[in-house]
């Protein structure tokens, strides 16, 4: 059976390379999250891990609020935009933005510092990067067949993710100072710059919507009631509501653990007179070495699971990360923890993006996937509210590392009493 499954997958890989519309989404989305990952690892070291800088669990949760609070408001409005709007236009044009919002952080970072300017500018940046993500997201079956629509969800998305990855540890290494944080920036808004060019080569009509667009002023009336619609038609096909759910309670417990390790790393893990980038460097690349290997392993269990057994594979993935955390911090055993925690999370989120492509009608794709965006990232809003209340200074709680672990065998069981259940006799393989 592995063995037809490994067949299928390089079958399945080898069509996708002969889809010129598909390679050429997958390089507007890792051309993209390269610059957004070195984007958020030039402000992560301003934030976290600038030596001036005191980082508490107050104050890392004060960052992440600032950070995320807005566009999480913003991604259902969003979605009623890419349903109407073209979203080959998105694509280009939210890259142009992105790409000066860069240069204006790089530029007031030199001028004044961390200050309001910098953190109204983050905002805007990542708002729009959020509205990319969703648009990204509602074109992948515009130039993928169904048939192998699983496993572009395999790469497609880990392949940014990985990207992100790659540009946020470049963005580390290279965020000495001011200087180097600023030229991170100026980095990331060219490759924002060359992900709009690529969207370009696009024919007007090739990601849809098929409907015109609709005029700016009649697509905000619509706002309101598209979102309603939206968010009927998924309670109606029940099974996007379940998947989303799911991921976003993992996506809190993941949320919580990413914050204790930004503590852990600096307070914990580093020297005396090192503010613990580098300790927590090492644990970014093995989480982003953890989203490739989702990538290889979710397809290679298409002929044996569904989509929502694997779900509940992967909350059981992120319940051994947990529990080998909480049996101790030292920094061989956080590495390992990254690598399996962020495959389950990953092997999750690849799962759940087909169940929301597969049962949502074309129609309401743009709603549903900015309604998942909203639910990704206020989770991680909600772990940085608790992370505040509960995490000790140095970040490390065993007793929250513990009941991490038992919310992973909560949506486990949840899910496969929810989901499989109801699955068994119309669900194909995944």
């Amino acid at each position: 059976m592995a063995y037809c499954s490994a067949v299928s997958l390089a079958r399945d890989l080898a069509q996708l390379s002969r889809s010129g519309g598909f390679l050429r989404l997958l390089a507007v989305r890792v051309v993209g999250q390269a610059g957004d990952g070195a984007t958020q690892a030039g402000l992560a070291a301003l934030f976290f891990f600038a030596p001036e800088r005191a980082s508490t669990p107050g104050g890392v949760a004060a960052a992440f609020a600032v950070l995320l609070g807005p566009f999480t408001l913003v991604g259902p409005w969003a979605g009623v935009l890419i349903d109407r709007w073209s979203r080959r236009g998105i694509l280009i044009w939210g890259n142009v933005v992105r790409a000066a919002l860069a240069l204006a952080i790089a530029i007031s970072m030199v001028l004044t510092g961390l200050g309001p300017a910098v953190y109204i500018l983050a905002l805007a940046a990542l708002s729009v990067g959020r509205l990319l993500g969703a648009a990204l997201g509602a074109t992948q079956p515009r130039v993928v067949s169904p048939a192998n629509l699983l496993t572009a969800n395999s790469v497609a998305p880990t392949l940014g993710t990985m990207g992100s990855g790659i540009g946020a540890l470049a963005g580390l290494i290279g965020s000495g100072g001011g200087t180097g944080r600023a030229a991170v920036l100026a980095v990331a808004a060219g490759l924002f710059g060359l992900s709009a060019i690529l969207a370009a080569g696009f024919a007007r009509q090739t990601l849809g919507p098929d409907s015109p667009p609709a005029p700016l002023l009649a697509a905000l009336r619509a706002l309101m009631s598209g979102l309603a619609q939206g968010w009927r038609h998924m309670v109606a096909r029940r099974s996007p509501v379940l998947a989303i759910g799911a991921m976003g309670a993992s996506r809190l417990a993941y949320g919580l653990v990413f914050i204790a390790a930004i503590l852990v790393s600096r307070h914990l893990l580093a020297p005396p007179d090192d503010a613990g980038l580098g300790s927590f460097a090492l644990i970014l690349a093995f989480a982003a070495a953890g989203f490739g290997l989702a990538a290889v392993i979710t397809p290679i269990a298409h002929g044996r699971l569904s989509p929502e057994a694997w779900v509940v594979v992967c909350a059981g993935m992120g319940m051994a990360g947990e529990i080998a955390i909480a049996i101790t911090y030292q920094l061989p055993v956080l590495l390992g923890a990254a690598l399996v925690l962020s495959m389950g999370v990953q092997g999750g989120k690849i799962a759940v993006d087909t169940i929301v492509q597969r049962d949502v009608a074309d129609a309401f794709r743009g709603r549903a996937f900015a309604l998942y965006d909203v639910v990704f990232n206020a989770a991680f809003l909600l772990a940085a509210g608790i992370a505040a209340l509960v995490l000790p200074p140095d970040g490390y709680s065993r007793p929250l590392l513990i009941t991490l672990a038992g919310l992973y065998g909560v949506i486990g069981l949840t899910y496969w009493r929810a989901g499989i259940v109801r699955r068994r006799q119309t669900s194909g393989p995944l």
